[in-house]
């Protein structure tokens, strides 16, 4: 009889220990999106981008790829007449990763507001965690323009001397996916092991920006990005559109005070040489007060909501307003009597 009651208790116990997992499973899927990452997949001319195809909420933000690993809604090739398009290309400060929605990211806030101007519009993101200037190449390359009457590239402080990365970390990074997963297993190889082992990496692509390069071969790395940049440039070109720059700088660059990012005069030589025209978003907030920069940074990288919207208004002005691209005709203000 006592061994029957013993007996009745294991399975009671383990019972209870699969309907706690199930439990625990059900819960971090519903509330957190957890077991459903954004999936990467290798790639010969990008080292990797996302896997196409990608609409999931994660910690209640929503995110969102096309067919063509582009964080925006799906597209056709051919861009509907009268439509305004404008191509986006940079690493996660242009994507926004899982912290940021998918309306507040900085392709569709501008895009907001040149379709509230009137203009039918749709701005394209094609980025990823940790890409260099050599796999924004890559994806021009790969992908071409999609008939984009402009291209933006979006490059960082850190891109300047930032080598090109590769497909090594795929599908072995827990940062980077390549499939579905249990939500418990995902939630201990990605967030409470790292933070248990003192390796605390909440955002996917934080600490990825940055890569540990010795100072000797950063003037290297730079010249050899530089060679990336201005073949973008010549493709970009010899699809007869304009091609812009926006920099985004580091949090370090303006806080406490502005310092001037390293190889950035350097890289305003090689702007002004080819007379690509540059959405300088260091320039214009050294000159705001430390409090008002620090609302537009989450971390030394990464912008906020915030950041996004000053960053789109900034490319909006000088884009637009000042009348510096003629596909922004129509966002132009009315004039008042």
């Amino acid at each position: 009889m006592q061994k029957r009651l013993s007996k009745f208790r294991k399975y009671k116990i383990l019972i209870l220990i699969i309907t706690a997992l199930l439990a625990i499973e059900v819960t971090l899927r519903l509330l957190f999106g957890l077991g459903n990452p954004v999936l990467s997949q290798a790639d010969t001319y990008t080292g990797y981008r996302f896997q196409p195809n990608q609409n999931l909420v994660r910690f209640g933000k929503r995110i969102q790829y096309n067919e063509y690993s582009q964080r925006s809604e799906s597209i056709n090739l051919k861009k509907t007449k009268g439509t305004l398009r404008i191509l986006m290309v940079g690493d996660s400060v242009l994507n926004g990763g899982n912290p940021i929605d998918q309306k507040k990211i900085i392709t569709e806030q501008l895009e907001a507001k040149l379709k509230a101007s009137g203009q039918p519009t749709e701005i394209l993101n094609a980025s990823a965690g940790s890409w260099g200037i050599g796999n924004h190449f890559g994806y021009l390359k790969e992908f071409g323009i999609f008939d984009s009457d402009a291209v933006i590239l979006q490059i960082g402080t850190h891109d300047l001397t930032q080598p090109t990365s590769t497909s090594e970390r795929v599908g072995h990074d827990p940062n980077y996916p390549v499939h579905s997963l249990s939500a418990i297993q995902e939630a201990l190889t990605r967030y409470v092991l790292p933070r248990l082992l003192g390796n605390v990496n909440l955002n996917p692509f934080s600490n990825q920006e940055i890569p540990q390069i010795y100072p000797a071969q950063e003037n290297q790395q730079f010249h050899k990005n530089m060679e990336f940049f201005k073949a973008a440039v010549k493709l970009v070109r010899e699809q007869k559109r304009p091609v812009y720059v926006l920099f985004t700088p580091n949090r370090y660059d303006l806080i406490p005070k502005p310092t001037t990012p390293p190889y950035k005069p350097e890289f305003m030589k090689v702007l002004k040489s080819l007379q690509v025209p540059l959405f300088d978003t260091y320039e214009a907030w050294s000159k705001l007060p430390t409090n008002v920069v620090e609302t537009y940074f989450r971390d030394e990288v990464h912008l906020t909501e915030m950041g996004y919207e000053v960053a789109a208004n900034l490319i909006f002005q000088q884009l637009c307003i000042q009348q510096k691209f003629q596909g922004c005709s129509l966002a132009l203000p009315i004039p008042t009597r």
